[in-house]
């Protein structure tokens, strides 16, 4: 970011729980998720699949409603909100990059007829919208703009499905996977593109990947685990989070010599914490050795 005020808005959540019904049975996407995300911030949200990192986007993008849990733009909490105020949220302030740039863009119109399409809808509530060459000017695409999209290169039509998210200059973007299947080349490319909208325009940006090259050129990173914040990062480097009922999630070269159940004494040392496992007998066994700081 550089050193104007953000135009982004912040995004929190506080316990979002959200549960699917499928083949019978109750199965939670969310577990309790409390994050916050800065005006102006830029975020990936990490995790293995199924972790629940789509099921967050879906849910700050309103388009859908959790079950339980508070989620806030900007001190609005949206899950609250009908569901024609979620609708204008969408026209105004959210935009959304769906994983796979052929789930954005028409192929058949041109470079320049996606993004007037993606416009259309925050033009008919009398919103100012940029010109369709500064969206492509900012993202860095130099194609024609009367190019059609079945025409251009994979990275290309990415920075297009990019292009057309952020057609209505929204508040918050979020892109699902925008990486996904790129070559290294182009997938830097769509990365600067994002680096540029969140330090020209100051948009707030969340996106998940499951690339640890994006995650390493990310200010900061979220992992999600079973449906719950299970650490931090920041340029690469990940941090373990203490939840708000007090639990911590291990890393999992941890978890494989220490498996669930594992006794564990925890004692201050200096500014940091030891973690030493205490064997059978808790109450007449010394530790057995250091863990982790």
């Amino acid at each position: 970011m550089s050193g104007r005020e953000p135009t982004g808005v912040g995004v929190v959540t506080r316990d979002l729980v959200h549960v699917f019904h499928a083949d019978g049975h109750d199965v939670a996407a969310l577990s309790g998720v409390s994050l916050t995300v800065t005006a102006g911030e830029l975020v990936g949200l990490l995790g293995p699949s199924g972790s629940g990192k789509s099921t967050l986007l879906l849910a700050c993008a309103a388009l859908l409603r959790p079950t339980a849990g508070r989620l806030l733009l900007n001190g609005t909490d949206i899950v609250r909100l009908p569901d024609a105020e979620r609708d204008r949220l969408r026209t105004s302030t959210i935009g959304m990059v769906l994983q796979g740039a052929s789930r954005n863009v028409l192929p058949y119109l041109t470079v320049a007829e996606n993004i007037l399409l993606a416009q259309r809808a925050a033009q008919r509530t009398g919103a100012d919208v940029p010109e369709p060459a500064a969206v492509l000017e900012l993202i860095g695409l130099t194609e024609p703009d009367s190019a059609r999209a079945d025409t251009l290169r994979p990275g290309s039509r990415q920075l297009l499905a990019l292009a057309c998210g952020i057609a209505h200059r929204p508040r918050l973007l979020l892109a699902d996977e925008p990486t996904s299947r790129l070559a290294a080349a182009e997938r830097d490319r769509v990365l600067a593109a994002l680096d540029t909208l969140n330090d020209r325009w100051g948009t707030t940006v969340v996106l998940v990947t499951h690339d640890p090259a994006v995650a390493a050129a990310l200010p900061r990173t979220v992992t999600i685990r079973d449906g719950r914040i299970g650490a931090e990062g920041r340029r690469g480097q990940e941090y373990s989070v203490i939840t708000a009922d007090g639990s911590v999630t291990l890393p999992a070269e941890v978890l494989a010599d220490h498996p669930p159940g594992t006794l564990l004494r925890i004692e201050r040392a200096g500014p940091g914490l030891l973690l030493s496992p205490v064997g059978d007998d808790p109450a007449g066994t010394e530790p057995s050795g250091k863990e982790g700081r």
